[in-house]
């Protein structure tokens, strides 16, 4: 952790509604004109698209247990460390990005010189000198295995962790309607997952200093036959902080309508108002993150 240099992260899996959280940091940077050196959690994987599927497929020949994106055997987690730390030393460090779709793909060949396809990755490079805070949005921001430990260097890590079945219930829509998979294969990414979700992923959120949890007010008992994803209407947000001092409970309470206390150190508050609630809650947190550099 470094005054000089903070690191902010946001983590949390596929599917969790981790953007939504990056949009209420993107419009606190704005407002409170902080310049934040951005890092895509997706861009630490070491496999290409086409790599990761070749890997899958041999695994599933041989009838062994496949890779998942939430593993070690698909990400570099030490490289993830290794960026938190040096940019707390320096306030400078290595990124490179993952390319989504067609339209990136455009933009960084004409940016590199290059011929990348969507599914891959370009090189790695210094991030611009002169920013405020490095900021990760992605899945591992928290990881912590025998020879890792990315969450000790990270000075704000907020974790993004929907009830289980919510968080599948947004994953199957999402992949379907945005990435044209069956259902079928999106339940057969879930299930060849599970075992990193629960040694990977799940472990994060006790390391986080704030949590936003979503759960829904409807029957979402079975995800994987839901027609349609709980609106935030149908649903509450419960945030939960590793120490109380860290937020005001009272003005959260006097400032969001139909919020309540559920515990000392939790607060709970109407799914409609989440980007509210965050930008509330984060925008104190981050001013005196920039208030302790000096």
């Amino acid at each position: 952790m470094s005054k000089k240099h903070p690191v902010i992260a946001v983590t949390g899996s596929s599917g969790a509604g981790t953007t939504t959280v990056k949009r209420a940091f993107e419009h606190i940077f704005r407002r409170e004109d902080i310049n934040a050196a951005m890092i895509e959690g997706d861009s630490f994987h070491s496999l290409t698209r086409n790599e990761f599927r070749a890997a899958v497929e041999e695994a599933d020949k041989a009838n062994k247990r496949a890779p998942s994106h939430f593993g070690p055997e698909v990400n570099h987690f030490d490289k993830i460390e290794e960026c938190f730390r040096v940019y707390g030393e320096t306030g400078s460090c290595k990124r490179r990005f993952h390319i989504h779709h067609r339209q990136e793909a455009a933009e960084h060949n004409a940016r590199y010189g290059t011929n990348l396809k969507v599914g891959e990755f370009t090189p790695w490079e210094d991030i611009p000198p002169g920013s405020d805070l490095l900021f990760y949005e992605g899945l591992h921001g928290g990881v912590t295995t025998e020879t890792v430990n990315v969450a000790q260097y990270a000075d704000l890590l907020v974790g993004v962790v929907p009830v289980v079945n919510l968080e599948w219930i947004q994953k199957i829509h999402r992949d379907c309607k945005e990435r044209g998979y069956s259902p079928e294969a999106v339940t057969h990414t879930i299930m060849r997952r599970m075992r990193d979700y629960v040694d990977y992923i799940t472990p994060q959120f006790s390391r986080t200093h704030i949590n936003f949890q979503r759960v829904a007010t409807v029957d979402t008992s079975n995800p994987f036959i839901a027609r349609e994803i709980p609106t935030a209407n149908e649903s509450f947000i419960v945030i939960r902080f590793s120490r109380p001092e860290m937020a005001d409970f009272r003005f959260l309470l006097a400032m969001i309508k139909d919020s309540f206390m559920s515990r000392p150190n939790t607060i709970v508050v109407p799914g409609g108002k989440m980007g509210f609630a965050m930008e509330l809650i984060l925008t104190p947190l981050i001013n005196k993150l920039k208030a302790d550099r000096g």
